[in-house]
Order: C-alpha cells, then sequence, then structure tokens
C-alpha cells in the first residue's frame, strides 16, 4: 500500500511538472506572440514609402512643336472687268514669272463702251473747237454796237465748257483704256500657280467669277515659294528664347530624313489668354521647292538651361492649401512637409528653385494621406521606375549641342 502510494505520488509529481512547464511555456509563447503581433502592428502603421534624391537639370532644353507653313507671298486674283473667260494659259502647279499671261478675257460689252468713249471725245473736240472759233469771232466785235458785252462773255464761258467736256471724255476715254488692259490676267510676280478655279466660257466681272456658285471667287491664286514663312504658337514657358538668331529645325513627314533650317523672323509679342501660346514667325529657304503652301511641319527648338538648378519628377509634388509642397524623408523616418517655389515645367519633370537641397530623400508619389511628422518605411525602389530619375529630358546630341552654341554667338538683330 505504501509502495503503491509513493508510486502514485511520483506519477503525481510528474503530472504537476509537466503542466508547470507547459503552462510556463505556453505563456512564453503568447507573450511573444503578442510581442511579435504588437511589432508587425507598429509596423504596418507606418505607410512604405520609395524615395528619390532631386536630379541637377539639363543644359538645354528640347522643344517639339507643330507648325503650318505658308508662302512667302500669296496673291489671289480676281477678273477686274466683265465678260467670258476666252483662254486661260496656266494650269495648277504652273511655274510663272512676273508679268506672265494667266488668262484672257472676251469683253465685247467693254469694247463697245470703249468705242463710244472715243466718239463722244471726237465730238467734245469738235464741239470745243466751234466754240472756240465762235468765241473769237464774238471777242472781235466787242465794243461796237453789233453785240453786246454780255454776249461776248456768254461765248467764251462756252468755250470754256466745251474745253472741260472734252477732258472729261479724254479721262473717260483713258478709264476704258485702263479697263482694256484687265483684259489679260497676268501673273504679279514670280511663283506658281496653287489654284485655277476658272474655264473657258465662264463669266466673269469685276467682282469675281460668278459661273459656278453665283459668289466672287479668285480665278487664279499665284504664291511665291521660293522661300517660305512658318507659324507656330510657342507656350509662355519657352517665350525668352525668341529673340533675333534664333533657329529652329523643321521636319515634315513626307520627307522623314530631310531636316530644314529655320530662323526667327518676329512674334505676335502677345500671349492668346486661351492657350497661353505667342504666335511665333519664321522662315525657311526653299529654293529646291520641295515644302509646300499648307504643308503641317514639326518645328523643334533647343533652348539654352540652367544645370545648377534641381528638378523633381511631377509626381512627388504635394499640391494642398500650404502651397506647393513635397515629403522630405528625415534620418530619423519622419516626414517633413517643406514648401517648393516651382520653375519651369521640363515634361515629366519640373525645376524647383527653393526648398530643397540635392541631398533630400524625396518621397516619390506621396499619398493623400501622407501628414507632417508622419513616420514612413522607405523600401527600395521598384526596378525601372525610380531609379531611372537621372534626367527625364531627351539626351541632347552633338549637332543639337552645337546648333546651340551657334545660336548664342549670333548677333542680337539679323535683317529680315
Amino acid at each position: 500500500m505504501s509502495g503503491f502510494s509513493k508510486k502514485t505520488k511520483v506519477i503525481f509529481g510528474v503530472i504537476v511538472i509537466g503542466a508547470v512547464v507547459y503552462t510556463g511555456v505556453e505563456i512564453f509563447q503568447r507573450e511573444q506572440n503578442v510581442h511579435h503581433l504588437v511589432k508587425e502592428a507598429k509596423k504596418d502603421s507606418s505607410p512604405k514609402v520609395q524615395f528619390i534624391n532631386p536630379q541637377t537639370g539639363p543644359t538645354v532644353r528640347n522643344l517639339t512643336l507643330p507648325g503650318n507653313i505658308t508662302a512667302w507671298y500669296q496673291a489671289p486674283i480676281y477678273a477686274q472687268v466683265s465678260g467670258y473667260v476666252q483662254r486661260w494659259n496656266k494650269d495648277f502647279g504652273a511655274d510663272v514669272k512676273g508679268g506672265d499671261l494667266l488668262a484672257t478675257i472676251d469683253t465685247p460689252g467693254l469694247d463697245a463702251e470703249y468705242a463710244a468713249a472715243k466718239a463722244n471725245l471726237k465730238v467734245a473736240q469738235t464741239r470745243a473747237q466751234l466754240a472756240k472759233v465762235t468765241a473769237q469771232r464774238w471777242k472781235a466785235l466787242s465794243g461796237t454796237k453789233a453785240v453786246s458785252q454780255q454776249e461776248v462773255d456768254v461765248q467764251i464761258a462756252n468755250a470754256k465748257v466745251q474745253d472741260a467736256l472734252v477732258d472729261a471724255a479724254s479721262h473717260q476715254v483713258a478709264r476704258f483704256e485702263a479697263l482694256q488692259g484687265f483684259k489679260s490676267i497676268r501673273a504679279p510676280f514670280d511663283g506658281v500657280v496653287t489654284s485655277r478655279l476658272t474655264d473657258v466660257g465662264d463669266f466673269v466681272n469685276d467682282n469675281g467669277d460668278l459661273s459656278r456658285s453665283g459668289k466672287a471667287t479668285e480665278l487664279f491664286t499665284v504664291a511665291d515659294i521660293h522661300r517660305l514663312r512658318v507659324f507656330v504658337d510657342v507656350p509662355q514657358d519657352y517665350s525668352s528664347i525668341l529673340k533675333p538668331g534664333v533657329t529652329a529645325e523643321v521636319t515634315a513627314i513626307q520627307y522623314p530624313d530631310k531636316v530644314f533650317k529655320a530662323n526667327y523672323l518676329t512674334s505676335a509679342r502677345a500671349f492668346n489668354t486661351t492657350t497661353r501660346t505667342v504666335t511665333t514667325e519664321l522662315t525657311v529657304d526653299n529654293a529646291s521647292h520641295l515644302l509646300w503652301p499648307g504643308t503641317f511641319v514639326n518645328v523643334h527648338f533647343v533652348a539654352p538651361s540652367d544645370p545648377n538648378i534641381l528638378i523633381l519628377p511631377e509626381q512627388a509634388l504635394i499640391f494642398r492649401a500650404q502651397g506647393m509642397q513635397v515629403a522630405v524623408i528625415g534620418a530619423d523616418n519622419r516626414v517633413r512637409m517643406h514648401n517648393v517655389t516651382l520653375g519651369n515645367n521640363l515634361g515629366n519633370s519640373v525645376q524647383v528653385l527653393s526648398g530643397i537641397t540635392k541631398n533630400d530623400r524625396i518621397v516619390n508619389n506621396p499619398s493623400a494621406g501622407l501628414l507632417d511628422g508622419q513616420l514612413v518605411q522607405v523600401v527600395d525602389s521598384t526596378p525601372g521606375y525610380n531609379d531611372g530619375f537621372k534626367n527625364t529630358d531627351k539626351i541632347v546630341t552633338k549637332h543639337e549641342n552645337d546648333s546651340l552654341k551657334k545660336n548664342a554667338a549670333q548677333p542680337e538683330e539679323v535683317q529680315q
């Protein structure tokens, strides 16, 4: 009985010891789990962020804008007399010299009026001659009882009236002579016929061609394309580069391998309030006639830029009630909001004039709920996303650098 009792005590003691050990292990594991959960909770309560460093800006800025080409001179030619188109001599695309005959108008009505004007001039001249002779005879009888002085004065005045009628008839003849010259439609200058809106037999008058739609239209359009004008709308950010000596490169889709040099001519010196752009005019030499009026082109400018100004990608900016800000990560991994002053927009990046330094760690693409002083977790950059931010502008080629240097060396004024 005593042996059994001793064995029972041993078993009971082992069970108690095991229970105590098990309880201690459970308590320890639960404490470890609680500690781990608290650690994870604190970790999860801090947002994960990626950071970038500000980069130095590019030495030049590249700007490509759409442009439109127009002729150096372009003249729509209207009829100045009424009649029918007898023949035309130049068609679309014809090269012409100034004074070349484009078309001839048959004007029977004008011819008849011209003949009548010449006949009226002869009548007026004959009457003036008769009035002059009569006035001389009456003047010779002045002072005698045969005629009164009043009758003499009347004849002298009549002679002057007839002279005036001769002048009027002469001017009328000169007018019809000038109109006779408009029967021949001629090119006003050297160029190309870009439109012909008339045909043989069409009736025209001094308001244009009325045979087709009932409203005046030009008969021909002649354009001087030895030199062309390029119109482009330049954004306000780049307006400072618009000055004499600036050049640009012009490309057209039909000539992908050709680059045409354009020279700055003038600008409107006023911004469009809708687009905040200024209409700018460039000139392109076109001796080969490769470019045509109405062509859509791309105009590429290379503008100088200050490389000492830091730049950031646009997604790093935060706009709040305090103004434009960026989130800077401190040594304690807490965020500090810095107000910044922005410069020119470079496309994917923007110049930052003040508020940051080159060594600052800037939160890239911060969330809207990020607060000043908030603890954050800094994580590695996503491959190909943040680590590629060195210079978001186009790499400048040697040719563009040479072009920039040449522009800088140009005089302040050039002849237009």
